[in-house]
């Protein structure tokens, strides 16, 4: 019998693949693939500092307190220089990805 951590086994290529497909035509070359990785290692920070991980049951977060959390972050490595609303997308596209196992 399989269990959810069976089940679920997080890819980085293909979270990546599935974020660029989910990105809007006008992001697709504006986003490389280090940058999509970048944003995911915040967001997954994100829901680190929140204990989310350690958590056995759904947890509500505000994406907005995450999108602030990942633009704040960001330019400490001088990532690139991306509007809030286009770092919405690789965040909305992560979060999809993620829901596919649950």
């Amino acid at each position: 019998m399989s269990t959810q951590d069976d089940l679920f086994q997080y890819d980085d290529d293909e979270a990546v693949k599935f974020i660029r497909n989910y990105l809007p035509q006008e992001l697709k070359e504006k986003f490389n693939d280090d940058d999509i990785i970048y944003i995911v290692d915040l967001i997954h920070e994100f829901f680190e500092n929140k204990g989310f991980f350690n958590a056995s049951e759904d947890l509500e977060f505000d994406e907005d307190e995450m999108l602030a959390f990942v633009v704040k972050n960001a330019p400490k490595d001088e990532i690139g220089k991306f509007d809030p609303e286009e770092i919405r997308f690789v965040i909305q596209g992560e979060l999809e990805y993620g829901n596919m196992f649950e």
